[in-house]
């Protein structure tokens, strides 16, 4: 069942895998930065949200800034260590470990997301069906409820959201066609021993970014 939605931001970073030091963002939004804005919204393990395109409403624009991070974190090794010994510090302490990182961010994003789910017999409840999901996500996107606040990329971005009705003109400069290259789709976690990034090529015609199906060959792992 389709919904659309816009969303907008003052920031966003859409990060770049090949980027680890400084964050470098996308160009623009990912698809699965789009799942995880619709699935804060409304999530259920009887569905499964499937990005369809998303239409840029925006001059892509980039800034610099220079954010506090966390330089560490605490790996599995460590928590086991821990646990089999019976003592330790399973803990940061954030003044010790910040630093500061420049990150390329995008500014005075818009989108709107075009996007269906795909009804999961197996993981709903016996009384669930299409029609009930449909009505739930179309009064939360109306209502602008969410489980948590969903945001650009990164925690500190938070996107507000509300349903789109009719999708605005692409701007004049987005017009025509620009390749980004390849982009991250999404991370396969069928083999949870071996989570594979895939990737596909991101062609944006006239603001409108086509979002091809998972199991298509535009998709590569």
């Amino acid at each position: 069942m389709p919904i659309c939605m816009e969303v907008w931001g003052k920031y966003a970073c859409f990060t770049r895998p090949e980027m680890k030091t400084e964050r470098v963002s996308f160009d623009i939004m990912t698809p699965s930065a789009a799942r995880g804005l619709v699935e804060a919204v409304y999530w259920h393990p009887g569905i499964r949200w499937v990005v369809d395109r998303i239409h840029v409403l925006a001059p892509i624009r980039f800034t610099n800034i220079r954010r506090n991070e966390v330089k560490s974190t605490i790996s599995a090794r460590s928590a086991r260590t821990v646990m089999d010994r019976g003592k330790g510090e399973l803990y940061l302490v954030t003044q010790q470990d910040i630093q500061q990182r420049a990150a390329m961010l995008l500014r005075d994003v818009r989108y709107v997301i075009e996007a269906h789910f795909d009804f999961l017999p197996e993981k709903a409840a016996p009384g669930d069906n299409t029609g009930k999901f449909q009505d739930i996500v179309t009064r939360r996107i109306a209502k602008g409820q969410f489980y948590h606040q969903p945001y650009f990329g990164c925690r500190e971005f938070p996107a507000s959201f509300a349903p789109c009705e009719s999708i605005p003109a692409c701007p004049e400069e987005l017009r025509g066609e620009r390749d980004f290259g390849y982009m991250l789709y999404d991370m396969d976690f069928t083999d949870p021993e071996n989570i594979r990034p895939l990737f596909f090529r991101a062609v944006l015609r006239d603001g409108v970014l086509e979002v091809p199906p998972r199991n298509s060959e535009e998709v590569k792992g």
